[in-house]
């Protein structure tokens, strides 16, 4: 099992610091965190670390290769639960995830639901959720298998934040062989689950692991929020059972994971933690 770093680091700077930063803490694997259609004015005058999904696949990895790294995954986290908009990164923003993917030679594109912002979608039935994120998916993951490339759903919302949310999606969609799960380890903690449990439960599909430890003061959040973008403590100082995730899933199929954690002490320290169960 390999750690690898997200390349949003540092603020206001492009992918390329963000990269720099990444395989100067020693690092060997990282993935393309955030990305956006087209052109945007933040990576032109050099303060946003995104890359486009519009542009060439080889560019794209050549910055990753400028740095000795591997690129292990391409983020495509979304918003599938609101009105379809072209304002609202979705179906097609994950389908062309997908082709960058391709491209770059990456075998996994990591989504989800994420949470509403509408009153619309905070107001769908549970049946209503699953079946408006499984039909935002349907095209995607076909596509997926037609390129060679896995879509891995992660704990990210009301629903992927739960072993029933999780496999409802799955059997909405017919459970496709090339779609599987990101493990996050915070985020399935913050939104209620066991996140021992949920590895238990999807472990045949858990392919990618998002690595992040929670402090002992979120307790008040759990069920109350759906996904952060980064743990504020090092693995192994907060209340998820960081070892216990690791025991289940180390001979499992994943090969590649990503720390998520904020600062860069706590970022080298939670490597050290890893690397004392096992981890690469």
């Amino acid at each position: 099992m390999k750690v690898g770093c997200f390349a949003l680091v540092d603020p206001f700077s492009l992918l390329d610091h963000q990269l720099m930063r990444v395989a100067g803490m020693g690092f060997k694997y990282a993935d393309v965190t955030d990305n956006h259609q087209g052109g945007i004015l933040g990576r032109e005058f050099g303060f946003t670390a995104t890359a486009s999904l519009d542009d060439n696949p080889r560019d794209v990895l050549d910055q990753f290769e400028k740095h000795g790294l591997t690129c292990t995954s391409v983020c495509a986290h979304a918003n599938l639960l609101d009105p379809s908009s072209p304002a609202r990164y979705a179906t097609d923003e994950i389908m062309k995830a997908v082709r960058l993917a391709a491209g770059m030679g990456v075998k996994d594109v990591i989504t989800t639901e994420g949470d509403p912002k509408s009153e619309w979608g905070h107001n769908l039935s549970w049946e209503e959720k699953v079946f408006v994120t499984a039909e935002k998916l349907v095209e995607p993951v076909r596509l997926a298998a037609h390129y060679g490339v896995r879509i891995l759903l992660e704990p990210h919302g009301v629903l992927t934040d739960s072993i029933e949310g999780l496999q409802a999606i799955f059997d909405r969609l017919g459970n496709p062989p090339n779609l599987g799960v990101n493990m996050d380890t915070g985020n399935s903690w913050l939104g209620g689950a066991d996140p021992v449990e949920m590895a238990k439960a999807f472990k045949d599909k858990i392919w990618h692991i998002h690595w992040k430890d929670l402090p002992a003061d979120w307790e008040e959040k759990r069920g109350t929020m759906y996904g952060c973008g980064f743990g504020p403590i090092a693995l192994g100082e907060g209340v998820i059972d960081i070892a216990g995730v690791f025991d289940v899933l180390k001979d499992g199929a994943v090969e590649y994971t990503t720390l998520e954690v904020g600062g860069d002490e706590n970022m080298l320290k939670s490597y050290e933690y890893l690397k004392s169960l096992g981890a690469e």
